[in-house]
């Protein structure tokens, strides 16, 4: 982390006096050092960087041989199309203190190429590329995904479970990541009809825990977000920095397919960007300062947009500023590890002293902790009330007995919403329409039962073979859809066949349970729906991916704020080890 802030430093002098390394006098024809001139040079900038000669001087060579064997890449790639890419390697990857090391590799070739090569140069058994915070696809050329020419490429260790693929899946992902995504596209399409004890369903609610109106196809990008950030986290929790990575990059890909204006108003987005540049310290990737520099950015102008100036919508809502204050904590100590990375010494201090004068307001002294715990709190609740009242005592137990009562008020709400709305699933099964058919039905309703049962009158005068006739089955067959979903599709679109497309096309071409379900069946049917006993049409593969991505999920809402400091407390020590060894300035 020294090497690379006086390297920085170095560089900027460099620029600002237009001193270029790679040429003559301080590089000589054989591209040997120009040691003299090395030195004079050396002498000259040790002063203002109050460091020994010897040690500006060495950080001068690398610096030196860095440019001299850049301009041998580019060289080499104009007259062979030969890339050079910079690999950042797992920790037990690397040779000795080296955290990077270069590759040769053509960019018009499968990245599975580069892989296998990578995987027999470095003995590793199973990786992931990841570039721009990007994870690289091994099924496709290096330039179709933005491999360029001296491109920073971080290669991710993944574990045997992790790599066993899916021959049916056109992107390579890992059987985890699959198996996530299956289990969060489940939940995705549930809508809270069937009984939650047997049919679990999430719902996206506001900080004070109401459920918000959001359109079906943003509730699933969002729910699929929320899912892999809330699975990276709990790798997070385990130290699976490298697996961790693979999932909050995936969140990243699902949040950005939710509008602006939803990203503007939650904050887990902000905090997602936050945990991804906190792998990339575990992991030592920070070398990668780009993307880092970018994402904190991000996380910085969504808190502006959904805490507002000085957090005051955040103290409407919620009444103290305290618990977030943790996550400011972190953003400006990351801010100052990347500043102090680029040689921004002044900067790196002035953004560290925030940092450290917000660590002394949010570490709970240990003696009120023991006090809260003797009345009955958890830790996560005395260390959260501590933090929001400020330290109050008193105050913070009052606050915590209220948060356990507005939880418990808000519980009983939602368990009365689920009562009412089984009850009038039951009403309409009564009429004689199938349970899954009046639940479905009542969703599209928002909840109006006669809205819901004109809609399933309306529905059971359509002749099903009108909806599902085989011309238009034949013709989504041919797109290569499979015929189950083809069928429900059309359906659900009472017959369109370019509304089928785009609805297959929406849930890529696998319709959940509940939609493949058969069609609306008339009150005066004679013939029995399978669903009116009321089970679930969920499979137990089905509810086993649930159950999986369920247990990663918390079950307190404010557990991205516990967050207990030792991790940071551990960089503030390192960086101020490192900050008070040389001058205030910058360079």
């Amino acid at each position: 982390m020294t090497e690379q802030n006086l390297q920085a430093k170095l560089k900027n002098l460099l620029k600002q006096e237009k001193v270029q390394l790679w040429n003559p006098p301080f590089t000589q024809e054989d591209d040997q050092p120009g040691a003299t001139h090395l030195q004079e040079l050396a002498q000259r900038y040790a002063p203002l960087l109050d460091l020994s000669v010897e040690e500006v001087g060495g950080a001068l060579e690398s610096i030196r041989a860095q440019a001299v064997a850049r301009g041998k890449g580019n060289q080499t790639f104009r007259e062979t199309s030969v890339a050079t890419l910079e690999l950042l390697l797992p920790k037990e990857a690397r040779k000795g203190s080296k955290t990077k090391t270069h590759l040769e590799t053509r960019l018009d070739v499968p990245l599975q190429q580069l892989v296998d090569r990578i995987m027999e140069d470095f003995s590793l058994k199973h990786i992931k590329l990841i570039l721009n915070g990007r994870t690289l696809q091994p099924d496709r050329r290096l330039d179709e995904q933005g491999v360029r020419n001296h491109s920073k490429v971080m290669v991710l260790k993944v574990s045997d479970a992790e790599q066993l693929i899916r021959e049916e899946e056109k992107k390579s992902q890992s059987l985890s990541l699959q198996r996530t995504q299956k289990g969060f596209q489940i939940l995705s399409e549930r809508d809270g009809s069937e009984d939650p004890e047997t049919t679990p369903f999430l719902e996206i609610a506001d900080q004070k825990g109401n459920p918000l109106t959001i359109p079906q196809d943003e509730k699933k990008a969002l729910i699929l977000a929320m899912g892999f950030h809330e699975k990276g986290r709990s790798l997070m929790k385990r130290r699976q920095f490298d697996s961790a990575l693979c999932h909050l990059l995936q969140a990243d890909q699902h949040f950005s397919r939710c509008g602006s204006a939803m990203l503007g108003s939650v904050d887990n987005y902000a905090v997602l960007q936050l945990d991804i540049v906190w792998c990339y310290r575990a992991l030592e990737a920070l070398s990668c300062l780009e993307d880092g520099r970018s994402r904190l950015q991000r996380a910085e102008d969504c808190f502006l947009r959904c805490y507002g100036e000085q957090q005051q919508r955040l103290l409407m809502i919620k009444g103290n500023t305290g618990r977030e204050e943790v996550l400011f904590l972190r953003l400006y100590l990351l801010q100052s590890l990347l500043s102090f990375l680029e040689g921004n010494d002044r900067q790196a201090r002035d953004l560290l002293a925030k940092v450290e004068d917000l660590y002394g307001r949010l570490v709970p002294d240990s003696e009120k902790m023991d006090q809260l715990l003797v009345l009955g709190f958890s830790e996560r609740e005395a260390r959260l009330g501590l933090r929001a009242c400020g330290g109050d005592l008193q105050a913070a137990a009052v606050l915590i007995s209220n948060r356990r009562q507005e939880r418990e008020d808000q519980q009983q709400k939602e368990q009365q919403r689920r009562r009412t709305r089984m009850e009038d699933v039951s009403r309409l099964v009564e009429l004689g329409f199938s349970r899954t058919d009046a639940a479905r039905a009542l969703h599209r309703a928002q909840g109006d039962v006669d809205k819901a049962s004109a809609i399933l009158l309306d529905s059971s005068q359509m002749s099903p073979q009108d909806a599902v006739s085989p011309e238009k089955v034949e013709q989504l067959l041919y797109l290569g859809f499979q015929r189950a979903p083809a069928e429900a599709a059309l359906r659900l679109s009472g017959g369109d066949v370019q509304s089928a497309t785009q609805l297959l096309l929406d849930n890529q071409g696998v319709l959940s349970p509940d939609l493949l379900s058969p069609p609306y069946t008339s009150s005066s049917s004679s013939s029995p729906s399978s669903e009116e006993a009321g089970t679930s049409s969920t499979s137990p593969e089905d509810s086993q991916l649930v159950n999986e991505v369920l247990e990663d999920i918390s079950r307190h809402e404010e557990d991205y704020l516990d967050l207990t400091l030792e991790d940071e407390s551990q960089l503030i020590s390192t960086l101020k080890t490192y900050l008070d060894r040389g001058p205030a300035h910058s360079v």
